[in-house]
This record gives structure tokens, C-alpha cells and sequence, in this order.
């Protein structure tokens, strides 16, 4: 094979590598117990980890929530589908300071971006659901850059994939996975 050939051939090659190859992407959310929201995440196709920890606003006086750090190939599932899925499945965005059982600043729902594009893109998720008037009460999330993000305790990591017959699991968490493969079933997987 001569060398224009093989140029040629690599060059033929290089789109198919690149799609094949795309970087992960990161994302955090904070809606309430970190439990849950983990195993809503570990749930979707193209979600290549989901870590629990605690994620600080910048410029936010009420320091640390409980949040997830997601890491997704983008290949696979969109960060529009990951919005839809927080806001839909893995929490209740209309509450302040909460989620169902567990209370305070803590429990607040917060997406964590990292650019103007993220921004805009959850910015505009939230206008759509108060256009569709998804929810009853007004929507209480915050769009926030991010500080600073720090593993939870090894305790916290798989929680309910660890404990499913955990009586706050039950309660609080498996019903989520529930919703999620009712909801998003192309997105779901075991």
C-alpha cells in the first residue's frame, strides 16, 4: 500500500474514531438526599458514573448541598435528557430547602453548571416547565456555578443499590427508580 493510499484509508477512519472516542461530560445536581438522585442517575443508559458528595455554590451563603456528580457520554444520553430526568424523576423542584423527609438548606435543589451554554440550556428547561405548568407550585431550583464538589463518605456511595430493603429506601428512593422506567423507558436500563 502506498502511502497516499494509507492516508487516505486513516482519513476514511477518522470521523468513526472521533464519534467513537467522545470525552465524557460532567454534571452536578443537588435535589435533596444524595441516595436517590445516585440511583436515579446509575439507572440511564450512557451515565458512566454517578458519585455522591457535597457541592458548594459559588456566591451562596448557605454553603454545601447534598449533590451528584454525573458523568455521561454525550454519545449516548443529552445533558437536555439528564435535565429532564432530574426534574422529572429524581426530585421534587418545588421544594425549598427539602425533599420529602429531610429538611434544611442542605436538601436544596440546585443545578451546577460550568459554562454560559450549560446555563442557558437549564435556564430554558426551567422556562419550559413553568410554560407547561408542569408543577403546581412554582419551581425553587437554582442554577449555579459550582465551587467545589467533595466525595461523600464511602458509607453514602451505592446506598440503595447496598440497602434496597432500607425502610427510608423503600420509601424515599425506589419509588424513583420506579417513575424513571415509566417515564423514560428508552433512557432506563437495569
Amino acid at each position: 500500500m502506498t502511502w497516499p493510499v494509507r492516508l487516505a484509508a486513516a482519513a476514511a477512519l477518522l470521523p468513526a474514531l472521533l464519534a467513537w472516542h467522545k470525552p465524557k461530560q460532567t454534571v452536578v445536581f443537588a435535589g435533596g438526599c444524595f441516595w436517590g438522585v445516585e440511583a436515579v442517575f446509575e439507572h440511564l443508559r450512557g451515565v458512566q458514573s454517578a458519585t455522591s458528595g457535597y457541592a458548594t455554590p459559588v456566591d451562596d451563603p448557605k454553603g454545601f448541598a447534598e449533590a451528584v456528580r454525573v458523568e455521561y457520554d454525550p454519545a449516548r444520553i443529552s445533558y437536555d435528557q439528564l435535565l429532564q430526568v432530574f426534574f422529572l424523576v429524581a426530585h421534587d423542584p418545588t421544594q425549598i430547602d427539602r425533599q420529602g423527609p429531610d429538611v434544611g438548606p442542605r436538601y436544596r435543589s440546585i443545578v451546577f453548571v460550568s459554562d454560559t451554554a450549560d446555563r442557558r440550556i437549564a435556564l430554558a428547561e426551567l422556562d419550559s416547565l413553568r410554560a407547561r405548568r408542569t408543577y403546581p407550585a412554582p419551581i425553587a431550583t437554582q442554577v449555579a456555578a459550582l465551587r467545589s464538589f467533595r466525595i461523600a463518605e464511602d458509607f453514602h456511595q451505592d446506598f440503595v443499590l447496598r440497602h434496597p430493603h432500607d425502610a427510608y429506601v423503600v420509601i424515599n428512593d425506589l419509588p424513583k427508580i420506579g417513575e424513571l422506567r415509566r417515564k423514560f423507558p428508552t433512557l432506563y436500563q437495569q
